[in-house]
This record gives structure tokens, C-alpha cells and sequence, in this order.
């Protein structure tokens, strides 16, 4: 289901074509404010090609030790768990169980520098930096959601862009980004001081823990899987399209509700309900996020779980218009038993999953069009601690992120770590800096500007884009 963070869940008959609607559309018929111009950064703008982004969003961290920095000639526990295996680019190397990732380090670039703060960071902070580009409005603890937050790269996208195709600018699935369950959201992930309206849109099927892996844990809540529409986009078998015609008839002839003053409320009563009765009643657009005629060789491809059923219906809902689609895949904050959940639980269905979206856009033709950045939180300490069942903690020194696609020149590396991968040594990239790199392929730049809640502008990034990669 898609849910308001601000607005307790309700049943699925109550919301069936009033909840969905209002909070799966919302805004489609509002007038937007206006883009800046296209970004003049010189001769490399002219090969930023994005017309759409994947984000993969890793929940809790995941460690460039064992993906995409490996250290085998560190000392100690600074070393990678895994061996280093040979990439199809002279002098790449990746972890040994990323395989199929190795075959195409042709299509991607990795940054191995990315940093933004120091060690003791919550996971809010870093998941706020990774999706906005901005430090979270400072406050004690954890941040959650806070409308003083600078807003999502989707909440950005949502109020810059129209929607296509009846589907909004920006959507994410296959959860929230949480600590623990509805409430506890972190910052950065809605639109912040531009206001409710331009939040982007959560494909809710379900919340897990950061620590337990998304594609084996069973959810908490509700517990269909991605690549099916959910409850709250079909009517339900006992209602059926006449049912529904016969309410409204009957909801017609009993008058219009009487909602605050008649103007505003009203108006955004009639608009949502309108727009909940097109997600129900046209189902074309919505059944991007439905797998089911997809062939089942490629479904094996990306594999049958979370993360898999996930990147194949960002590519669906990439195809029908969506320009920033992020994937969320949980379990990485690996305190304990950080070993078997990075062997066991984490890597394959990343390698195999990732793999198979390079591969599905290049054979598509999406790849120049689509970028793809894959980023955590922030990644793990050089030195593994002294729990029972050992693990890394937080890091946010330095870490690494990946982008393809989008006009981006794969088979690089950019950027380097010390020794421990424990901070920058070379080319130093500040978070900020990645995420303009994402703005930049997408066509805005740091003279982009946003309208707040209340009328003032706002930049929507302070980073610069890092234009060796294209």
C-alpha cells in the first residue's frame, strides 16, 4: 500500500479509492513551478544523457571492504573478508562474490572517496545526506521526518516535473526507509520544507529491520511482495466495477460532503477522489508495477525476491514515465554476524540482481538514458569490533558509491581510499557532490531552484557534479 507518514492507516475498504488516490497521485493537476534552464557546465554536459534515475539505496550501510574497495594487502581486519577478482577492465577489481557485476565494470564507474562527516553519525544523518545532498536540520538523536529538512531528490524531481503518463515524477518501493516500523522514518526521504504535496510516492509492501536481510526476513506488515499492485490499486473481489459504479451513484445522489468552506478542502477532495477512481478504473498505467507478462527467464534473471522483483519493476515504471525510481534494500548495518549476512544474505541477490538490471537496460537501449547510482548510509569501520559475532560499525569517513548509465563512462574508478579504507586519500568527494552528480545527468544544477511551503527559493543542491565521470 502507499502511506502517508502523516496519516494513521486506515482499512482497505475505508481507503480503496479515497486513500490511495489521494496519496498516490497527489498533486497531478496542480500547477508546477518551472524547471531552470539546462545546466551549462561546459563540453562534458553535453554527454549527461539521464532522462531517468535508479536509485539503489542500500538501508544500513554497506561496507566497501567487501563490495567495491576491497584491501588485500591491508593489515589485520582492515583487509576484505573476500577475495578481490578480476573485473572486464584491466586493473578493476571487485569482490569475488560479485561476479556478475565483474562481467560489466565496463558499464559503471565506481567513486571509492565519498565521505560526509564523522563515525558516530545515526543512520538518519546519512540516510538524509545520500537522498537530499544536505546536512538534516539540526536536532537531538535520530532525525526522523521533519518538514524543516531540505527535501528528496524525488520530492525536487516531483515539484520541477509533470507527471507522465498518469504516474508521478518520483516513486519508491519496495518500503519506507525506517528504524523500526510506521513512525519511525528517517529524514530525507519526503519533500521537507516544499510541503506535502510534492512528497514522493512510497510502494509500501512491508517494513523489515535494517539488520535483517529484506529478501528473507518476514515483513512487519503487510506482506505482498514487489511486482504486484497492491491491495489499495484493485478493487476487491467483492465490490467489482458495477458495486463501485452503484456507490457512486448512490454517493451522487446524496449530495457532495460538506468539507471546511467549500473551496480548497472541497476542491482537493473532488481532485483526489478523481484521481483515485483513475487508479482504479485505468489500470494500464498502474500495471507498470506488475511483473506477470514479463518473460520468466528474465524474472530468474533478476531473481525471485525482494530486491530482484524490485529493480525489474523500476525498469516498468522507468519505461512509463517515471524519472527517479529508488529501491530500497535493508540488512546491511551488520554489527554481528557480519560475515554470513554479507556472504550469505546480502551479496548474491545484489550481484545477481544489479547485474541483471545493467544487462535488461543495455539490451533495451534505457542504459544511455537511464542512470543508475547505487549508495548507502554510509559504509563500515576499517577494524572489525569485538562482538561475539564480530562486525563493522558505522563509518562515514569514506565510502563507496557506484553510477552507471546516463552518459556516465564506465570501466573507471574515481577517487581513492587510504590503506585502511578508512578515509579520502585522492579526489576527496563530499556526499553533496554525488548527488549533483545525479542532478546533473537529469538536466539541473546547483542554480536549479525549489519553492518552499511559503514562497521562498531554495538552490537543490551545493554539491558539484563530478563531470570526469561522463
Amino acid at each position: 500500500m502507499i502511506r502517508s507518514v502523516w496519516n494513521a492507516a486506515t482499512s482497505v475498504d475505508r481507503r480503496t479509492f479515497l486513500h490511495a488516490g489521494s496519496l498516490s497521485t497527489i498533486g497531478l493537476t496542480l500547477p508546477q513551478p518551472r524547471a531552470s534552464a539546462a545546466p551549462a557546465f561546459g563540453e562534458s554536459s553535453r554527454t549527461a544523457s539521464a532522462k531517468a534515475c535508479i536509485l539503489l539505496y542500500m538501508l544500513g550501510g554497506p561496507p566497501q571492504q567487501e563490495t567495491f574497495d576491497l584491501k588485500p594487502e591491508a593489515p589485520g581486519s582492515a583487509r576484505s573478508l573476500f577475495k578481490p577478482i578480476a573485473t572486464n577492465v584491466p586493473g578493476i577489481e571487485i569482490c569475488e562474490l560479485l561476479p556478475d557485476l565483474a562481467l560489466q565494470a565496463d558499464r559503471f564507474a565506481i567513486v571509492r572517496s565519498v565521505f560526509h562527516g564523522g563515525n558516530a553519525l545515526f543512520h538518519g544523518a546519512g540516510v538524509h545526506y545520500n537522498l537530499t545532498g544536505w546536512a538534516n536540520f539540526p536536532r537531538e538523536g535520530e532525525p526522523f521526518l521533519d518538514r524543516r529538512d531540505h527535501p528528496s531528490i524525488g520530492a525536487v524531481l516531483n515539484q520541477l516535473q509533470s507527471p507522465r503518463h498518469g504516474l508521478p515524477p518520483s516513486m519508491q518501493l519496495p518500503m519506507w526507509i525506517t528504524q523500526d516500523g510506521p513512525g519511525r522514518e528517517w529524514a530525507g526521504q519526503h519533500a521537507g520544507f516544499l510541503g506535502r504535496k510534492y512528497d514522493p510516492h512510497v510502494m509500501d509492501y512491508g517494513y523489515l529491520r535494517l539488520d535483517l536481510d529484506i529478501n528473507t526476513a518476514a515483513p512487519q506488515g503487510e506482506a505482498s511482495l514487489p511486482g504486484t499492485l497492491p491491495p489499495g490499486f484493485v478493487l476487491r473481489d467483492d465490490i467489482g466495477r458495477q458495486r463501485l459504479g452503484q456507490r457512486l451513484d448512490l454517493q451522487k445522489s446524496l449530495g457532495r460532503p460538506q468539507i471546511g468552506d467549500g473551496t480548497a478542502l472541497l476542491r482537493d477532495w473532488n481532485t483526489h477522489q478523481s484521481q483515485a477512481l483513475d487508479v482504479l478504473g485505468t489500470q494500464s498505467t498502474w500495471k507498470a508495477f506488475s511483473i506477470d507478462n514479463e518473460p520468466a527467464p528474465l524474472r530468474a534473471r533478476y531473481g525471485d525476491d525482494r530486491l530482484g522483483r524490485s529493480c525489474l519493476v523500476a525498469r516498468r515504471l522507468v519505461e512509463a514515465g517515471v524519472s527517479l525510481v529508488t529501491v530500497i534494500f535493508g540488512g546491511w548495518d551488520t554489527h554481528s554476524h557480519h560475515l554470513e549476512h554479507t556472504r550469505d544474505r546480502l551479496l548474491p541477490p545484489l550481484n545477481r540482481a544489479f547485474a541483471a538490471l545493467l544487462q535488461d537496460l543495455a539490451d533495451r537501449g534505457m542504459l544511455d538514458t537511464t542512470m543508475i547510482a547505487w549508495t548507502g548510509e554510509f559504509g563500515r569501520t576499517p577494524i572489525i569490533n569485538g562482538n561475539a559475532s564480530p562486525g563493522r560499525d558505522h563509518w562515514g569517513r569514506v565510502y563507496s558509491t557506484v553510477l552507471a548509465g546516463g552518459g556516465i563512462k564506465g570501466g573507471q574508478v574515481y577517487g581513492k581510499s587510504d590503506n585502511l579504507a578508512g578515509d579520502p586519500k585522492d579526489n576527496p568527494v563530499h556526499v553533496s557532490d554525488f548527488v549533483a552528480t545525479i542532478y546533473h545527468a537529469l538536466g539541473y544544477d546547483a542554480d536549479t531552484q525549489v519553492i518552499d511551503a511559503v514562497g521562498q527559493p531554495h538552490q537543490i543542491v551545493a554539491g558539484r557534479p563530478l563531470l570526469n565521470l561522463f
